[in-house]
This record gives C-alpha cells, structure tokens and sequence, in this order.
C-alpha cells in the first residue's frame, strides 16, 4: 500500500506546453483524478480579453504590440487566483503554456513565491512543432490565426517531467502519477508470489523500455510516407511490424516498406527511456535465467537496449528469429527451449494483449506492465504492476521467487 503522510502540504501540480500539445486534456485528467481544483489560464483569462477586442483594445489581445503586458497580467491573475486556491482546498492543477517560467527566470521565481509554501510538479508536454501545428490546424480555436510563428522553445530549465505529446491522455496520466508515487496497489495475494520459476522472459517495448511514445512517432512519419492512417497502429501494440505492413500495402511494396520503418525506429531509440527497475532486476537475474522476447527486429532491439543501458541476454528473440511472432506462442516457446527450461516453469512480463496470449499459449506464469494499453486490457494475467522497480526476484533452492519491493512513498510524505 502507498504510504501518505498524516498531514500532506498541498499538492500542486502545473502542466506547460505550447498551443496545441494536449495540456488542457492532460490537466483536467488529473484533476479529475486527484479530486483537486482545476485553473486553466485560458478559462480564467481569455473571456475576459475576448470582449476587451474592439473596445478597449483595437488589434486582438494575442497580437502586437499587447503581447508582453496582456501576458503579466494574464500570468498575475493565475497566480493570485491559485494561491487562493491553494491554501483553501490543499491543492490545485495549473494549466498554462508557462514558457517563461519554463525558462528559470524572474517569472519562475514569480510563481514559487505565489504557490509557496507549497512547490508546484511541473510537467512539461514536449513533442514537435509539426505536431502541435497540425493540431492547431485541426482544431477551432480562433485565437489560433492571431498566434505569431515563432522558433521552438528552448528546452526547460527548471525541474520538471517531461511527457511525450504522443502518447494518449492516459497513457501520460498513468506516467504522471507513477512519478508522483500514485502507484498501483499490488495483489499480495497473487500466486506469482507463490510460485518458483526458473526463468523469467521479459517483453522489450513497454516493459524493459518506455518505447510507446517511439513507436506511435516512427509509425506517424511512416504513415504519413506511405500515405495512411497512424490509428491502425493503436490496437496493434506487441505485434510484429510485417503482418500490419502486409494489411496496409500491396506485396510488392511490403519488404521496402519494412526496412523503411525499421530505419525510422532505429534512428529514433535514442530518445527511449528506461522503464522504472527494469535495468536492476534484469541485470540482477543469472545469464541463464532470462531472455527477451521481442517483436521488434534485432536492430530495433539493439537500439533501444542500447538506449536504456541493458546488455543483451545470450537468449534474445526477435522477429527475425520466428516464423510466427506474438500472438502466436513461438516466441516464448522458442526462448524457453533455448535456455532450456519448460514454459510451464517461466515467468513472462507483458504490456499488451498480443504479447500476453502469446505467452499463455506457450504455458507461462504472466506479469501484465501497465502504460502502454488500457489496465481494463490486461487480462489473463497473474499479477499487475505498474513498474519492475515495485518487485525483486530471489533465487532460492527451488527456482526464482518473486516478492514485493520496498514500497515506494508518495510525493510529499
């Protein structure tokens, strides 16, 4: 169980980005998650400066030469009103591009000073201004047409979580709260934790890696190369990239398409991150005790590996390794025979259906990884977590045994 505090200070959260990249939905997620008040600047200000426009101000309130004096006054109003907030209900969601304050300068000590005692969470919602640009171009805000072009933002200074504007309002709900120590309760009651294995087979994107944003922007550019809709890819997490590129082109194209996004998430692993614990518990398992079993090729997993700090097992499968991957069982058959240990005796980790049928087809314990898909889409699992750093494995005379790590604390216990 999480651990609270008897008395919590305030918990203050502020989600920045710019026009476009999802902070409004993001921001209101989480209030309606936590129970906490939500500010939007937009919603406290641009009513307002709206009905300013053609009365007291000729040009519109975003246009020169307003720009800098309706911003400190717009900023001045949230402050004041979220340390109200603060102080009366315990806590709040701030939305705002924050772009100064990102910036580590007098308005970041600004917003410090208002919210104080308490110290806001900032999350910055990062993507590329492609992104946010079609995003704004497919939306109605009329305010969008009077927003001057300008270069991308600098990167924040201040401490903050970064979340990839890719990823669906959930997925970037459920990386906010593992941060802020809102975990998962896990099942004590689990029989994985009664159980002894003598291998455990870990799935790569999703479980060792936090890939889901990679994937979703490789197979956005590549959509938008071969000319349709990135969605198919949303209900294909786990699966190999040949049986969806086979669906989408016609034969003759199949095997340059392939090498094509195979490229594409190549060159995009450096920008994967690390899965909490993953690195610790994989690297603390004997050689001959753990394998991954992905449906990435051997270059896509070689880079994402890379990326994340985590040599390779002498057991790693790929696609390039079976004839038929995830759902289908030969994956995990295949990497049980090659450490030589019955499935019925391994443990698999898995973030996606695909990759957990795969699993129990072949006879194996699962692990169900919350983050890449719905937790209501992880059935038929032993156990669910939220991260590898909740659970540590032993090895005792009669396998390896899996117990609950040290319960993480919540932010501000």
């Amino acid at each position: 169980m999480t651990t609270h505090c008897q008395e919590d200070p305030p918990l203050v959260i502020a989600v920045s980005g710019v026009a476009g990249s999802g902070k409004t939905t993001l921001g209101r997620a989480l209030a309606e998650k936590l129970r906490l008040p939500l500010l939007d600047l937009d919603t406290l200000t641009v009513s307002l400066l709206d009905r300013l426009h053609g009365t007291v101000l000729d040009d519109h309130w975003l246009a020169p030469p307003h720009g800098a004096t309706i911003r400190a006054a717009r900023y001045a109003a949230l402050r004041a009103t979220a340390a109200e907030v603060v102080a009366t209900a315990g806590g709040a969601v701030l939305v705002a591009p924050f772009t100064a304050e990102l910036t580590g300068t007098a308005e970041w000590t600004d917003l410090l000073d208002a919210l104080a005692p308490a110290k806001p969470h900032m999350i910055h919602l990062r993507g590329s201004p492609e992104l946010f640009a079609r995003r704004r171009a497919g939306r109605s805000e009329s305010r969008d047409a009077h927003r001057t072009d300008a270069a991308p933002a600098a990167a924040p200074v201040v401490p903050h979580l970064a979340i990839d504007a890719e990823l669906a309002p959930g997925q970037q709900q459920f990386r906010v709260l593992r941060t802020l120590g809102r975990r998962t309760p896990l099942d004590l009651n689990s029989p994985v934790f009664t159980r002894s294995f003598d291998a455990v087979l870990f799935d790569l994107d999703g479980v060792l890696a936090d890939s889901t944003a990679s994937v979703l922007r490789c197979w956005d550019q590549f959509a938008k190369e071969r000319e349709f809709s990135a969605a198919v890819v949303e209900g294909n997490h786990g699966r190999p990239a040949r049986p969806l590129v086979e669906q989408l082109l016609p034969a003759d194209r199949v095997d340059d398409a392939l090498r094509r996004i195979e490229a594409i998430e190549v060159a995009d692993a450096s920008r994967v991150e690390p899965a909490p614990g993953a690195r610790e518990l994989i690297t603390g398992l004997p050689d001959e005790r753990r394998a991954i079993v992905t449906s990435g090729t051997r270059r896509i997993a070689a880079a994402r590996l890379a990326a994340v700090g985590i040599t390779a097992p002498s057991v790693l499968i790929t696609a390039d390794d079976v004839r038929c991957g995830k759902p289908d069982p030969e994956p995990y058959l295949l990497a049980a025979a090659r450490l030589g240990v019955d499935p019925a005796r391994c443990l698999v980790v898995e973030d996606a259906p695909a990759g957990i049928a795969a699993a129990r087809a072949a006879g194996c314990e699962v692990i169900g990884m919350l983050g890449t898909v719905e937790p209501g889409a992880l059935t038929d699992v032993g156990l669910i977590v939220d991260g590898l750093d909740r659970l540590r494995v032993d090895l005792t005379r009669t396998g390896l045994r899996i117990s609950a790590a040290d319960q993480p604390t919540a932010v501000g216990s």
